[in-house]
C-alpha cells in the first residue's frame, strides 16, 4: 500500500500510508514543489525536496516542524545555522525567519498550524 489513501472502517476518516514517502518528492529545475501531504483548515504537512545548490530563501513563518529525510545541507533560523542530516529535526518558533540551502539532494517534511 504504497501511498495509499483509505478509509478506515473505525472511524471512517482518511488515514495515508506511504511505505517510502520520499518516492512522493518531485525536484523542480527552479526550486523546491511542496507536495501537501495534508492540507486542513488548520494543519498542514508538505514533502518537498532541494536540488544540489538550491536554496528557500530566509522568510518569517508560524511555528514549524522540520524534519530531514535525505541530504546535506543548512538550515538558518534567525541567526543560527543548523546542520541538515538525515534524521535532523528542527522546531522554529512562530515569527522566526528561516531558510534553506542544499549542498546535496534534500528531502524533508514540514508541519505546522495553518
Amino acid at each position: 500500500m504504497k501511498g495509499q489513501i483509505k478509509m478506515t472502517q473505525s472511524t471512517s476518516k482518511q488515514v495515508a500510508f506511504y511505505a517510502d514517502v520520499k518516492e512522493k518528492t518531485i525536484f523542480g529545475e527552479q526550486g523546491p514543489q511542496p507536495q501537501f501531504l495534508v492540507d486542513e483548515a488548520n494543519f498542514k504537512v508538505i514533502l518537498s525536496g532541494l536540488e544540489p545548490g538550491q536554496q528557500i530563501p530566509v522568510h518569517p513563518e508560524s511555528l514549524a516542524i522540520y524534519h530531514f529525510l535525505v541530504g546535506i545541507g543548512t538550515m538558518t533560523v534567525d541567526d543560527e545555522h543548523f546542520p541538515i542530516t538525515p534524521g535532523a529535526t528542527v522546531i522554529t518558533p512562530a515569527g522566526a525567519r528561516r531558510g534553506m540551502q542544499a549542498e546535496t539532494r534534500v528531502i524533508f517534511l514540514a508541519a505546522k498550524p495553518a
